[in-house]
């Protein structure tokens, strides 16, 4: 039974743009953070440019996550440090750091600088904080070490991080302001607007850009061998007492939650519960799953609440959790950007930016990382 995520449920800003059947420069094809990202880089530039949406903006992934904005990737940085390389490492964490002042620039008052905590649920879990805590420390990022922790979480975990310069959003409502800055800029944006690749190669003169993260595989079967669609299901509960006034991930990130400014809890996770239910593009809550959520919000809290929304979101996941930013196939006109392991709301940001930056001819060296070439 399809899903509506509390951000989606709220009273949001209609996106209106003039848009044609002509051919233009570009074709965007999604209207998440990713392709609002692109399309806002080359109206800028002075590209022709459009972008169509099959729904709604922010109508998928982009507007049903659990509002967390934090700087790096899918794993931890000093994991990245082992599988990378320390300079590569830097240079994705630099990245998203620059990615998240920006993103406070344009986002306003729909994202909120309170930083994260990453919350260690037992002594394993506590000595892979303590090696990512050392990595941190040792290249320059800003971290902090946090042994006492408040009740009740001192009863739930053993340690924390605090990553300061990591925040919480609202991401419906930031992607819809993403979205009004690229129509602002000379975008147009079509909604309930559903092509194929056919037909976006007719309505493209230069390029076509498949930002559709968790559908990537559907839209380019080539990539469904490296792009498999995860569900992530969350709900929210009525406000309630506040006690956690910034992101918290515990569990290797299987666990995850925030408090917004009226007490309302946003929890998520649980995946563990059901992996093989879960890989799928389908949108849709589990009793399995939302019955964990549930206990966990009762530990959170103290008391089980009310709930008010309960429902899901589907990313796309690569075998080494690193994002798919490039040429798809070897050809000059199609491009792919998606595949964020989870950790698309800032990611998404840097990489519709990323190759809108190649389509224009500019080669961002970070965009190496991402190069498709590497799986395909």
């Amino acid at each position: 039974m399809p899903t509506t995520s509390y951000w989606l449920a709220q009273p949001l800003s209609p996106v209106s743009a003039h848009s044609t059947s002509d051919p233009v420069d570009v074709v965007v094809v999604g209207g998440g953070v990713t392709g609002c990202s692109c399309a806002l880089t080359l109206a800028r530039h002075g590209v022709g440019v459009r972008l169509l949406e099959a729904d709604e903006i922010a109508s998928g992934a982009s507007g049903r996550n659990g509002g967390f904005a934090l700087r790096g990737g899918a794993f931890a940085y000093d994991d990245a440090c082992l599988r990378l390389g320390p300079e590569t490492a830097r240079q994705l964490w630099q990245l998203t750091e620059t990615t998240l002042g920006r993103l406070e620039q344009l986002a306003g008052d729909a994202f909120r600088r309170v930083g994260s905590m990453r919350l260690a649920a037992d002594e394993f879990e506590r000595s892979a904080l303590r090696s990512e805590y050392d990595a941190l420390r040792r290249d320059g990022f800003a971290v902090e070490w946090v042994d006492r922790l408040e009740p009740p979480l001192d009863a739930l975990y053993l340690a924390a991080l605090h990553h300061p310069t990591d925040g919480a959003l609202d991401p419906a409502r930031w992607v819809r302001r993403l979205a009004a800055e690229a129509i602002a800029a000379g975008a147009e944006i079509a909604e309930h607007r559903r092509v194929d690749l056919v037909e976006a190669h007719r309505l493209a003169r230069q390029a076509i850009v498949v930002a559709v993260d968790g559908s990537t595989a559907a839209f380019l079967p080539e990539l469904a061998p490296f792009v498999t669609p995860v569900r992530g299901q969350v709900l929210s509960t009525e406000p309630v007492q506040l006690r956690y006034r910034r992101p918290h991930y515990a569990r290797d990130a299987y666990d995850y939650w925030q408090q917004l400014p009226d007490g309302r809890l946003v929890l998520g996770g649980c995946r563990d519960a059901s992996f093989d239910e879960e890989r799928t593009a389908v949108d849709g809550t589990t009793a399995a799953i939302q019955t964990r959520l549930d206990v966990l919000a009762a530990a959170l809290l103290g008391s089980t609440p009310s709930v008010s929304h309960r429902w899901s979101g589907c990313w796309g996941e690569t075998p080494d959790r690193l994002p798919l930013v490039g040429r798809v196939g070897g050809g000059d006109r199609v491009w792919v950007a998606g595949g964020y392991s989870g950790h698309g709301n800032v990611l998404g940001l840097a990489c519709g930016d990323l190759v809108a930056r190649a389509i224009l001819g500019e080669r961002p060296p970070v965009l190496e990382i991402f190069d498709p070439a590497r799986l395909v």
